[in-house]
């Protein structure tokens, strides 16, 4: 903008503008409006990193997907994410990781003026280089809020074709549901498929014949008359609501079903005792 660095001080001095970053600053009242959001701050950093990086960068993998308000599995590494075109300076700044890959048209969007990779090219990024289970839960998330499809992630993976982790990233995209309700269900999922457990139909209306609906399943095993229910903490956070939820097990009982309930700690700490539980109730639900 051509400002020397005394007026910059200056500006900085009088609250105009705010350090983000190095060497980077922004005007003080947009970093207010942006403090305070987990997509803002992420843009913001992102932002700071992409204005006195190389051209035609973008930020990439865990930063895209916070600014996209994607479920993330864990905890992120530390730092931004960009991703860079190959060609130019390797130096790597403290706290940004740079990743060399092609961006080909289609791949980079704008979330707030800063260009990110588009939420196709993100999950498949994240499906590359993290685990089954994470790559999961990030796609999935984004199938669930409508913000990519199967076919555009076809496409990118399409676009991506001979790069490492291609294998895994292919896997994550079939297995993918948007039926999935929360990275709950997408972990419980991929709990269920290590454990060889038979693959649920998602989000089914149960019911008895007298009865009519009684309610929906997170997980219907259909064959062994067996429901599964993940349970996150807002279910029992509310008194009223854990009584309507003993109510509705009642009702399915008397239908005929076995209802199998576990939490997060459940599905990933004790993934197996999950799995006894519920070839129990798919013995007991076939002898019924």
């Amino acid at each position: 903008m051509g400002l020397s660095e005394g007026r910059i001080r200056s500006l900085v001095r009088q609250g105009v503008l705010s350090p983000v970053g190095h060497g980077a600053y922004v005007r003080a009242a947009l970093a207010a409006k942006l403090n305070g959001s987990t997509a803002g701050e992420q843009a913001l950093r992102v932002a700071s990193v992409l204005a006195v990086g190389p051209r035609g960068a973008a930020g990439s993998h865990h930063s895209a997907a916070i600014i996209h308000g994607l479920d993330l599995l864990g905890r992120q590494a530390p730092g931004i994410a960009v991703t860079r075109v190959p060609g130019g300076s390797r130096k790597q700044r403290p706290g940004v990781r740079v990743h060399v890959a092609a961006l080909p048209e289609g791949h980079v969007t704008r979330r707030g003026g800063v260009p990110v990779t588009s939420v196709a090219r993100t999950v498949v990024d994240l499906a590359r280089t993290s685990s089954f289970r994470s790559g999961v839960v990030v796609a999935d998330s984004a199938l669930r809020g409508k913000l990519t499809s199967k076919a555009e992630l076809g496409a990118v993976l399409a676009d991506c074709a001979r790069w490492p982790g291609l294998t895994r990233a292919r896997r994550v995209v079939e297995f993918s549901d948007a039926r999935s309700e929360s990275a709950l269900e997408s972990v419980s999922r991929v709990v269920f498929r290590e454990q060889r457990i038979p693959p649920p139909e998602l989000q089914e209306w149960v019911g008895g014949d007298d009865e009519g609906v009684v309610g929906r399943a997170d997980f219907l095993w259909r064959r062994y008359g067996t429901i599964g229910e993940a349970d996150g903490a807002i279910k029992f956070a509310d008194p009223q609501r854990a009584i309507q939820q003993l109510r509705r097990d009642a009702m399915l009982r008397e239908a005929g079903f076995e209802v199998v309930h576990f939490t997060w700690d459940d599905i990933v700490r004790t993934p197996g005792r999950v799995a006894a539980l519920l070839r129990e109730a798919f013995r007991r639900g076939a002898a019924a």
